[in-house]
């Protein structure tokens, strides 16, 4: 009779079902690390300047500033009121309101699934910590990221306006994301030279991330003195 040198996570069953869980976490919570790099004021601010905002919408720079602060602060801590005005006038109309109602929700979800990503790589780290299947499951997750993240970066480079417009399909299926860039405050703030830079820097962050990920993976996963849950002892 054999017994594993790892316990229940050196079981090929449950080994396998945990290493499944950590690859498909790395790769969440890499995802989720990028996002949430570019969701401050500091680079968002820097991005409508550049865009040219101000003139844009016709708002002082102090304008955009207070008004992209109220926005960020209701989307990303709530509640979703996106109440903002300037001069006593509503800066969204109600059919933006009630997009970014729903841009609130998904960033919920999104922050939900990053959170229990996170919670499971904490606990089957912790328990696993020196078997070199996790580290090379870590790898896994980080180094399929890096194939995705060069096929969507491709993507959004040569053919933004699509898939742009296929993310808000998936994710905002009732329809309400369409807004008149010459009358309607959102895109205004928000144009598209914006979500373009953007959407590269994540990318390319989230691409370093994982490429480094996935090289500290395989060199902890080789490293002596390591436990190799394949092996079995007496």
């Amino acid at each position: 009779m054999t017994r594993s040198a790892t316990g229940l996570a050196g079981q090929p069953g449950p080994r396998a079902f945990l290493a499944a869980i950590t690859s498909v976490a790395t790769a969440i919570v890499i995802v989720g690390f990028a996002v949430a790099l570019f969701m401050n004021p500091l680079w968002v601010g820097f991005e409508q300047e550049r865009a040219g905002v101000p003139a844009i919408t016709g708002y002082t720079p102090d304008q955009v500033r207070s008004v992209t602060g109220s926005i960020l602060s209701d989307v990303v801590f709530g509640p979703p009121a996106f109440a903002a005005t300037v001069n006593g006038q509503p800066v969204l109309d109600r059919a933006e309101r009630s997009h970014m109602v729903d841009v609130y929700n998904v960033l919920r979800l999104f922050g939900g699934v990053v959170g229990l990503a996170i919670l499971a790589l904490v606990v089957i780290g912790w328990t696993n910590r020196r078997s070199d299947w996790l580290w090379r499951a870590i790898g896994r997750g980080s180094g399929a990221l890096v194939i995705v993240g060069v096929v969507v970066g491709v993507a959004v480079l040569f053919f933004f306006d699509t898939a742009f417009l296929l993310f808000h399909l998936v994710f905002f299926p009732q329809g309400n994301f369409s807004f008149d860039p010459r009358t309607e405050r959102l895109t205004q703030l928000f144009p598209d030279r914006f979500w373009t830079e953007t959407s590269i820097g994540v990318a390319i962050v989230g691409l370093v991330v994982a490429v480094a990920v996935t090289l500290f993976a395989r060199r902890r996963a080789a490293r002596p003195g390591r436990v190799d849950a394949r092996r079995t002892e007496p």
